[in-house]
């Protein structure tokens, strides 16, 4: 077991409850890509498709099967798990991981760090679609396998029929979905707790649902022959190159085996995907190409053809649980995201509650919970099908991935010393692949594509917006900072009374006078016989251990100065913290203590800094803030807050 695993205390578990777990919660997305993927390709309904003759199916198949060997088992299983920072993957930790050791204020590290935001922002996009059409696919199961009744055959009863029908699977998709995001009040741990033996079974049923129709066509095995893609893609002309849109659909949730590895650890997620996940998917695609050299006619919903009659509702029962997993493993991704980009300073402190005591990372953000639910739903009301849906979905995953390889160029070259000759051609390979599949999915921007790139532009655009915000603040706010030494000096000259009690000050400036502290001598002329000025920092680490994380240093008699460090995956915990400064010196009776905290009032002006729209964007964002006294969980009883307008 190795040190990641151990940090995140994996080591209490087996390797097989590891990887019963990673079935549950890394697996989904790329699991259930099966349902929609042939189908995109080949189906008469879908807006980019090619016929499924015997030259395109196994040109497609062999397509689908090298992606994933290539991006899936190659790129992310054999080197993107590699790049672990201190256990947790993630584009925001391969961006920590990529500007390390690179100059604060320098052009590349600047640029890796917007490369690493836009690459966050996108999985946002990823995050409102994968619910929306993954559920949405799986309830068109009961209208593709017979169970709403057979269609009628006049023109207008058939019309009537479809269109009662769309509203019906709109209907029962959009409940599933307001159930899914009403339960995750109660935390992943819970939801969560059977989705990896469902997942299992998932994958075995669609392994042996392939493997039977593979028996039946195996001259369908050709298609591991990567020839066949090759032909396909030289000879298809335009039509061949766009249906790389529709294969792409096969890989995506391949960014979540990176994503959540500090969950599970790299060698369960492979162990899952060598041993199960990944024969399941190939048997499954086989068995679809293989249906369709047989009966091509079915290229409408090949995945829920496969089945016999009788298996048509349960299969339908499964994929949509499966489908649900996905979406949870998503949202969950969501709230993992939200809470980095919220500690390393891109996002407002937005209220985020911890739904267990024992296990980290398990979270719930109510605010991002209730926007996720609204944009899935309303992404439903407005593409109806599956279909539609898949023209929008594609276009942010292969962005990320891009990105993931560029920002993978820099940790192996910067921070493993690894020569250009190793990583450049390296590197190449997977930037060639994926920016084959971009340009086939931005084919696909006017039918939806655009919807997770304008997602993602909104939320990097907020991202920035805040981050850019916060800077000017504490720039304004250091212009009238004394240091905290010239403070201590004045004091001694005068006579200022000193008052029985501890007074605890939260500043973001390290070395300065908060300006809460100025504001309550300019109002009591008074001051606290025992003076704390408290900085608490998030480093580039997910995790700091409680031996790096406190550190105390007495001023002079009554003024402490003590520094926190949080890992980004971290929340602050004031009480904890002021627990263990007791054993450097300084014993605080949090209960007894006053806590002093700046709450700055923006106030948007024509002072060089940002543009007028951003300032007024950024004085909204502060809002919706959550109260500090919450965030840092300090007693609110025990807090003054004292506010100063800023203009920025």
């Amino acid at each position: 077991m190795n040190g990641a695993q151990e940090r995140h205390g994996l080591h209490k578990l087996s390797t097989t409850t590891l990887v019963i777990g990673a079935l549950g919660v890394v697996f989904g997305d790329i699991g259930t890509s099966p349902i929609y993927t042939l189908k995109e390709c080949f189906s008469p309904h879908s807006a980019h498709h090619v016929a499924a003759t015997s030259a395109n199916l196994l040109g497609v198949v062999s397509l689908i099967l090298w992606a994933l060997i290539a991006l899936i088992c190659l790129k992310y299983l054999a080197f993107i798990l590699r790049a672990d920072n201190r256990g947790e993957g993630g584009v925001l930790s391969l961006m920590a991981l990529a500007s390390q050791g690179m100059p604060a204020d320098g052009r590349i590290r600047k640029a890796v760090v917007l490369l690493g935001l836009f690459g966050a922002a996108l999985l946002f996009g990823d995050g409102i679609i994968t619910p929306a059409i993954s559920v949405l696919s799986a309830v068109e199961g009961l209208k593709e396998g017979g169970l709403l009744g057979t269609r009628p055959t006049g023109t207008e009863a058939l019309a009537s029929w479809e269109h009662h029908m769309q509203w019906l699977i709109m209907g029962i998709t959009i409940v599933i979905l307001i159930a899914l995001f009403s339960f995750q009040f109660l935390g992943t741990a819970k939801v969560g707790r059977f989705f990896g033996p469902i997942t299992g079974l998932w994958f075995a049923a669609i392994g042996v649902l392939g493997l039977v129709h593979l028996v039946r066509a195996p001259e369908i095995l050709a298609a591991f022959n990567p020839w066949h893609g090759w032909h396909f893609l030289t000879t298809g002309g335009h039509a061949g190159f766009v249906i790389l849109g529709s294969v792409f659909l096969a890989v995506t949730g391949g960014e979540a085996l990176y994503a959540d590895m500090g969950h599970f650890g790299a060698g369960p997620i492979r162990r899952a995907w060598f041993a199960l996940v990944f024969p399941a998917l190939a048997l499954n695609y086989l068995g679809q190409g293989a249906l369709l050299l047989r009966q091509p006619d079915l290229a409408n919903a090949p995945f829920f053809q496969m089945a016999p009659g009788w298996a048509a509702l349960p299969l339908v029962v499964l994929a949509t649980a499966a489908t649900v997993i996905a979406s949870q493993a998503l949202i969950s991704g969501t709230y993992s995201l939200t809470l980095s980009a919220v500690q390393l300073g891109y996002l407002p402190r937005i209220a985020i509650r911890h739904t267990s005591e024992h296990t980290r990372g398990q979270i719930y953000i109510p605010f991002v919970n209730r926007c996720l639910m609204a944009a899935c739903v309303t992404l439903v009301l407005a593409f109806r099908t599956s279909g539609n849906l898949a023209a929008a979905y594609g276009v942010a995953v292969t962005m990320t991935m891009l990105i993931t390889t560029i920002l993978f160029y820099f940790v192996a070259r910067h921070l493993w010393r690894w020569s250009v000759l190793r990583t450049l051609p390296l590197c190449a390979v997977f930037a060639f692949l994926e920016m084959a599949f971009l340009g086939a999915n931005l084919a696909k921007f006017f039918d939806g594509g655009w919807f997770p790139l304008a997602a993602g532009a909104l939320v990097f655009t907020l991202m920035t917006t805040w981050a850019t915000g916060r800077r000017l603040v504490r720039a304004s706010l250091e212009k009238s900072a004394l240091s905290q030494e010239e403070l201590i000096t004045s004091l001694g000259r005068g006579q200022t009374l000193r008052v029985p009690g501890t007074a605890v000050f939260l500043t973001s400036m390290p070395g300065r006078t908060p300006v809460a502290l100025l504001h309550s001598l300019k109002h009591y002329r008074a001051i606290h016989e025992r003076v704390v000025f408290m900085t608490l920092t998030t480093t580039d680490e997910p995790w700091v251990p409680p031996s790096r994380r406190l550190e105390v240093t007495c001023l002079a008699t009554g003024f402490w100065r003590l520094t926190g460090r949080f890992g980004f995956m971290q929340k602050p915990d004031v009480r904890r913290l002021l627990r263990q400064a007791t054993a450097h010196g300084l014993a605080v009776d949090i209960e007894q203590a006053t806590f002093f905290l700046g709450r700055e009032i923006i106030i948007p002006s024509r002072t060089p800094g940002m543009a007028r729209w951003r300032e007024h964007l950024f004085s909204c964002a502060s809002k919706l803030a959550q109260q500090p006294a919450s965030y840092f969980q300090i007693p609110a009883g025990r807090v003054i807050e004292l506010g100063q307008q800023v203009e920025i």
